[in-house]
């Protein structure tokens, strides 16, 4: 599908006799700029973001169909895609080697992806009948079944390791994997996610409407607008937060020392949770094998969450990002501090801490020059991190899985660093082993 319209040129004339030629005419009396083309193409509209995406780009799931025409094995720098300049894109999702794109639009289609599709996680799409296709290199639509197609909003996208979540102002939408329950619908046995074309719409999780959703390895959470938490799927480490290690197909309550809490966000990219309370205390649960959670007795798994009461003494949270063995959070005078397993942004010497360290706030772009400056949002992928300051930079660092970092080559980053990216950056999507940006323009 080609979403932008083929470019004709046109030629300018600034005389009224011509010289005829065997096969072109040219005008007298102008200069070698006046007998150039002029090109006139479609080019998005202002309020539009700009898209950009990086990381690897076999399994098409950075939307750029010239990537699989040149062989290029990653897209080691941010790429503007052409998609985002036909459609108003308004969020994304990266999932493990693919992506969604949630758009603005007065027709019935809002949705559209791209990438690894094997289990359906993009919608159903064939060449031929009964011929699924497992890759998919440019985004495709994705037909939901809205009870008010024209008038749908797409609010939020979320993609775990085979299936997504789509948040909308009708309710979710769930589509790919379900074999641990974590699309919210009963597990059939032996399914054949390629063919299938399920899409499960859950309107209200237990009467409550929900307005923020969050996807890990396996399972899904959903948090509804009175601060409470919802899960189901693969529990086997306690990251569904039920008080038990069982697989769940339906959105259950979760409990544990967030009872009476009103949490405002959630984060989990594998088998580990992080929530945030909106008087800024931070919770956890799940795996917790590298100390995410201190806990005197040292245990591994936890199916409760429990308070991280070492958080609270570093100031009021304002986000948190869980990237599995990894955590990172930012307080609201915009202090980054870091702790688990992985890569924390410190340096090589670095690799593990059950306490959180502080990141300077240096390496994220404050000095003399630039007093003000703070990371005002984070992000997380698999292993690696991403920080968002108030002046519209985007830092990354962390485990290069495919180039996904963004610095055009394929080394891991142990501080953050600046990417070099087309606009200033809004929000910024983490998977497996690419990214996604949504910017706005410079101008």
């Amino acid at each position: 599908m080609n979403y932008l319209r083929k470019l004709k040129p046109i030629l300018v004339y600034s005389g009224t006799r011509h010289l005829t030629g065997p096969k072109r005419k040219y005008p007298i009396n102008t200069t070698l700029a006046d007998q150039l083309p002029i090109f006139e193409g479609k080019t998005s509209k202002r309020a539009y973001k700009r898209v950009f995406s990086w990381g690897n780009a076999q399994t098409g799931a950075l939307g750029i169909i010239k990537l699989l025409e040149k062989k290029t094995v990653a897209l080691k720098f941010p790429k503007r895609v052409g998609f985002g300049e036909a459609f108003e894109v308004v969020t994304a999702a990266a999932g493990f080697g693919f992506s969604a794109f949630g758009v603005n639009s007065d027709t019935d289609v809002k949705l559209y992806g791209c990438g690894i599709n094997t289990d359906s996680q993009i919608g159903y799409h064939e060449r031929r009948t009964g011929h699924p296709l497992g890759l998919i290199f440019q985004p495709r639509p994705i037909s939901l079944p809205f009870t008010n197609p024209r008038k749908t909003r797409v609010l939020k996208l979320a993609a775990g390791r085979a299936h997504l979540v789509v948040l909308t102002d009708e309710g979710l939408y769930t589509l790919g994997n379900n074999a641990y329950g974590q699309c919210g619908r009963t597990v059939i046995p032996n399914e054949d996610y390629i063919k299938s074309n399920h899409i499960n719409h859950i309107e209200t999780v237990h009467g409550k409407r929900i307005i923020d959703i969050e996807c890990g390895q396996d399972h899904t959470l959903a948090l509804a607008e009175d601060g409470s938490v919802f899960s189901c799927g693969w529990g086997a480490d306690g990251q569904t937060g039920l008080g038990h290690f069982k697989n769940t197909d339906r959105f259950e309550k979760v409990k544990g020392d967030i009872v009476g809490e009103k949490i405002i966000k959630l984060s989990s990219r594998s088998d580990f949770v992080l929530a945030l309370s909106d008087r800024g205390e931070v919770f956890g649960w799940g795996n917790n094998e590298y100390g995410q959670i201190s806990l005197e007795n040292d245990e591994q798994q936890l199916s409760n969450p429990v308070h991280l009461k070492n958080i609270s003494k570093l100031g009021k949270m304002t986000n948190v990002a869980s990237g599995g063995c990894s955590c990172l959070v930012v307080n609201q005078v915009g202090e980054v501090f870091s702790w688990g397993y992985g890569l924390l942004g410190l340096g090589p010497n670095v690799a593990l801490s059950k306490e959180p360290l502080k990141i300077p706030e240096t390496l994220f772009g404050q000095n003399d020059f630039s007093p003000n400056t703070k990371v005002v949002k984070i992000k997380c992928g698999l292993n690696y991190f991403a920080a968002i300051t108030n002046t519209g930079d985007l830092y990354m660092w962390g485990r290069n899985r495919g180039c996904a970092l963004g610095f055009g080559d394929e080394k891991d980053q142990f501080f953050p660093l600046k990417v070099a990216i087309g606009g200033i950056v809004e929000n910024v999507f983490c998977g497996l082993d690419h990214t996604i940006a949504l910017c706005k323009p410079f101008i």
